[in-house]
């Protein structure tokens, strides 16, 4: 199922109006007043036009009478069309029914979405609870290494010799299987031990700066020689600064348990 997102609608409407013909933006062509706007006897709704207006205040346009008049005289023009569809009968094919209905339904899961945050807001415990969970994990220092992957124990056997030979590290690197890191010298970004799979991390917490795993570690990926370049105190932003993501990745996790509970108790027929 597709979902149009508040930004993804807001995208839409901006390229509604990009869209909007020269002479459209001029208040004389089109009723931006408080009197109802009709065709055919059809009413074009004033809380559609707000819509659009504010979705355009979103992406920074400002609420003018000009803006309100080209997007009045726009749904003029939709409304002209849609009327001569119906009456040729298109709106009843099966392809347009089909259309239709998926708008249809992206527009209540929208709307279920925001219903679901309105009503579901996280305390700020749960919050701070869960900043000071990634602090943990992530811990109080950072790590600058370099390292070379290679496929067998054998092979990264043999690069432990050499750097015991006096080579370079950054020369020996060339033959890393890491096409991220291995035309930089094997070295990696400051990151802290938790970031990477555990006996890399394990690995590298044990090292004493500018030293080198003679023993080489073995992860899912291949055999590594491991390289301790440096280690400086944790820079974690602080706790207003990430809240407001931390919110809304715990809303959405929320979001999808509902979701799934709601998917469980739905009787499905395949």
């Amino acid at each position: 199922m597709i979902s149009l997102s508040p930004r993804h609608i807001a995208v839409l409407l901006a390229g509604f109006v990009a869209a909007l013909p020269a002479y459209a933006q001029s208040p004389t062509t089109a009723t931006a007043g408080a009197k109802p706007v009709s065709v055919n006897g059809v009413q074009i709704p004033r809380a559609r036009i707000d819509a659009i207006v504010k979705a355009q205040e979103a992406q920074g346009a400002k609420d003018s009478p000009e803006l309100r008049a080209a997007i009045t005289d726009r749904l003029i023009m939709n409304e002209v069309i849609a009327q001569e569809a119906t009456r040729k009968g298109l709106a009843k094919s099966p392809e347009v029914q089909a259309q239709l209905e998926l708008v249809r339904q992206n527009v209540l899961l929208n709307a279920y979405r925001q219903d679901f945050l309105k009503n579901n807001p996280l305390p700020d415990a749960q919050l701070k609870a869960e900043y000071e969970k990634i602090r943990s994990q992530v811990g109080d220092k950072e790590y600058k290494a370099r390292h070379i992957l290679v496929e067998k124990e054998d092979e990264a056997k043999a690069i432990v010799a050499n750097l015991k030979k006096g080579q370079k590290f950054e020369d020996l690197a060339k033959q890393s299987k890491d096409p991220g890191s291995k035309d930089k010298g094997g070295e990696l970004d400051w990151n802290s031990p938790g970031a990477y799979v555990k006996p890399f991390g394990d690995a590298l917490a044990k090292l004493e700066k500018g030293k080198y795993t003679e023993t080489p570690v073995q992860t899912q990926f291949g055999w590594h020689v491991i390289q301790l370049e440096d280690v400086r105190p944790t820079k974690f932003p602080p706790y207003e600064e990430v809240k407001p993501q931390l919110a809304e990745r715990l809303q959405g996790q929320a979001l999808e348990k509902n979701v799934a509970d709601l998917r469980a108790k739905a009787k499905i027929d395949q």
